[in-house]
C-alpha cells in the first residue's frame, strides 16, 4: 500500500519561553532532526526532511498569505528510511530538537527544547483549531515574547546556526538561555 501525501493547513502563534513550562516535566519527548533544503545562506527554505523517532517525511510549508506566518499550508510526504538517509546528504542546514506535546492555559502547544549549538533555546507553538481561537488567544506567563512574524527563528533560518549566532536578536527580547532538565 502506498503512503498518502497529507496536505493541511496550520495555524499557530511561536513564543520564546521564559521557563521550562510546568507542563511537560515527567513527560517523554519525542527528538527532532530537522534538515532544511536548499542549503544556502540567507534564505528561509520552506522545504525540511523530517526525522521524528523512528517516522520519516519530507514537508514543504507556504505561507497562505505572505505577510502572515502564522497560517501556513504544509504539504507532507511519508519517506522511508533509506529515502530519508539518500535525501538528507543534500544539506548541512539541521537543527536537533526535543518536542514535548502539552496542553497549557487550555491550549495545545509543542515546547521544542533544541540541542547542540543552540542549546538554552526553548520555543513555545501554540495550536489553533480556527481563527477565532487564535485571534482570542492571550499568552500564558511562561511567554517571554510573541516571535511567530520572526523569520530569525524559523526552523530554517534556525538550521546550522548556534545560540551565539543568534544573541542580538534573542537580545531584542531580553532572552536569556534556559538550563533544560
Amino acid at each position: 500500500m502506498m503512503a498518502k501525501t497529507v496536505s493541511s493547513v496550520e495555524l499557530e502563534l511561536t513564543y520564546l519561553a521564559k521557563a521550562i513550562p510546568v507542563e511537560i516535566k515527567g513527560t517523554q519527548p519525542i527528538r527532532l532532526v530537522d534538515i532544511y533544503i536548499p542549503d544556502i545562506t540567507g534564505i528561509h527554505p520552506r522545504l525540511r526532511l523530517r526525522q521524528k523517532g523512528g517516522e520519516y517525511e519530507i514537508t514543504k510549508k507556504i505561507p497562505v498569505n505572505p505577510n502572515d506566518v502564522s497560517v501556513q499550508k504544509e504539504l507532507t510526504i511519508p519517506l522511508n528510511e533509506e529515502e530519508f538517509k539518500a535525501l538528507s546528504n543534500v544539506s548541512n542546514k539541521k537543527v536537533v530538537k526535543d518536542r514535548y506535546k502539552a496542553v497549557i492555559s487550555g491550549t495545545n502547544a509543542e515546547v521544542d527544547v533544541f540541542r547542540g549549538g543552540l542549546e538554552g533555546l526553548i520555543v513555545i507553538d501554540f495550536e489553533f483549531s480556527n481563527k477565532i481561537r487564535k485571534g482570542a488567544f492571550t499568552p500564558p506567563e511562561v511567554c517571554l515574547a510573541d516571535v511567530t512574524q520572526e523569520t530569525f527563528i524559523a526552523g530554517g533560518s534556525l538550521a546550522g546556526k548556534t545560540l551565539s549566532d543568534i544573541r542580538s536578536q534573542l537580545a531584542k527580547y531580553a532572552y536569556k538561555p534556559i538550563d533544560h532538565f
